[in-house]
């Protein structure tokens, strides 16, 4: 079933609102590659407002690392691998329900950080178990984040204003996408396995780890359930199918997940409460993709969804095949195939009328409308942005005094 309606988002606020608490809505663009965050319109044109460096204490952490013949060998093995030859500056970002500052995953560096947005420098640093920090998710009040740590199997939960662990929980293998719940009761954590090496044929799934979804309760974070997508898929006759969860979209009612798996070029509906795989959709294929799945960024082949306020649309990032398209939910019929190139993350604005997808490949931010699914509105950003995220900062801020 279609949900009927879907309220706005809690991030989200209108003109009206963020002028009143003397706030501005914005959209963060994690510059993966470059390590800064561009913090563009988020609706409209999608103008630059400003651009924060999220490492200044590179110097620091470099030191440390050089010192450390382990660490050293994880940053680089990180560059060559996940990094495709480049450092990991920032995964993922979320502001502080204040707009003070915002709160980035850093993964060859292994931390988050708090940036402080009037100075541009570091308020707290946490570093995570392992070697390496990935996604993260905030809870619906703004107050909590939760970010994957990929080495160590685990998700930490910190106090987003002060950087303090709140607590963690165990994972599957390479815990990835991660996403609250139940108005912030419940935490979902998507692991992905073995992203890195070649061993990609179908025969050899079996090498790539343990890969579930395990659902955590978010105040004792203690495991409520876990869920083997592999039972799943196969009940569904698709054994063919990876059961690396990649990025997720849950429905308004949060009754329906539509996730994607690595290889595929597609996605699929899971019904929460039958605990089951419903429907199934295969995406076009770009003649031009090479069929070598080694050629392929961490065994994605799209990466990167989400839905709109009304729970009506999907869009869909198809990453290896360089488009992006909305769905219908109702009928899985895609729309246009908008021409991307590497789109990395969708996400949507803050009016929820376009779907925001990166460009990691031209270092874009391209907004498509989910009514028509065609393009209105493309923006340069810094080098190969990943993920994109609603957030705040103060009214009339244009970058850090001392950025």
């Amino acid at each position: 079933m279609l949900a009927a309606s879907a309220a706005v988002p809690a991030s989200a606020a209108t003109p009206a609102e963020a002028g009143a608490s003397g706030l501005r809505e914005v959209l963060f663009v994690g510059n993966n590659w470059d390590g800064t965050a561009d913090v563009i319109e988020s609706r409209g044109d999608y103008a630059r407002v400003g651009r924060v460096d999220v490492v200044p204490d590179k110097a620091e952490r470099l030191r440390e690392i050089y010192l450390n013949p382990l660490k050293l060998a994880f940053y680089l093995g990180i560059r060559e691998t996940v990094g495709e030859g480049h450092d990991q500056y920032v995964d993922d970002m979320y502001s502080t329900p204040d707009g003070s500052a915002v709160v980035v995953s850093r993964p060859s560096f292994a931390d988050v950080v708090s940036i402080d947005l009037a100075t541009g420098k570091v308020n707290w640093r946490f570093p995570v178990s392992g070697f390496r920090s990935d996604h993260m998710a905030v809870s619906p009040d703004g107050k909590r984040v939760a970010v994957s740590a990929s080495t160590s199997n685990t998700v930490h939960v910190l106090d987003i204003v002060t950087g303090r662990e709140l607590g963690s929980f165990k994972t599957g293998d390479k815990p990835h996408e991660n996403v609250f719940t139940d108005g912030g009761r419940r935490i979902w954590n998507m692991s992905i396995g073995e992203v890195n090496n070649d061993l990609d044929a179908p025969w050899l799934d079996w090498t790539k780890g343990d890969r579930r979804i395990t659902v955590a309760d978010a105040e004792t974070f203690e495991q409520v359930k876990v869920i083997d997508m592999r039972q799943r898929l196969d009940a569904f006759g698709r054994k063919d199918l990876s059961d690396s969860v990649r990025p997720v979209a849950f429905t308004p009612d949060e009754s329906t997940l539509y996730f994607q798996v690595s290889f595929f070029n597609g996605f699929l509906e899971y019904d929460v409460a039958a605990d089951r795989i419903t429907r199934l959709k295969e995406l076009p294929k770009n003649p031009e993709t090479s069929e070598d799945r080694t050629d392929w960024v961490n065994d994605s082949r799209h990466h990167g969804m989400s839905m709109n306020p009304q729970g009506t649309k999907l869009c869909v990032a198809g990453t290896m095949d360089d488009y992006a398209t909305v769905v219908d939910r109702g009928t899985l019929q895609e729309g246009p195939l908008v021409t991307v190139s590497k789109p990395y993350w969708a996400t949507v604005s803050g009016d929820g009328r376009h779907c925001v997808v990166s460009e990691s490949g031209s270092d874009r931010v391209t907004a498509i409308d989910f009514a028509t699914g065609r393009k209105v509105a493309s923006v340069p950003v810094g080098d190969h942005p990943q993920r994109v995220r609603l957030g705040h900062v103060p009214s009339g801020w244009t970058g850090p005094s001392a950025g």
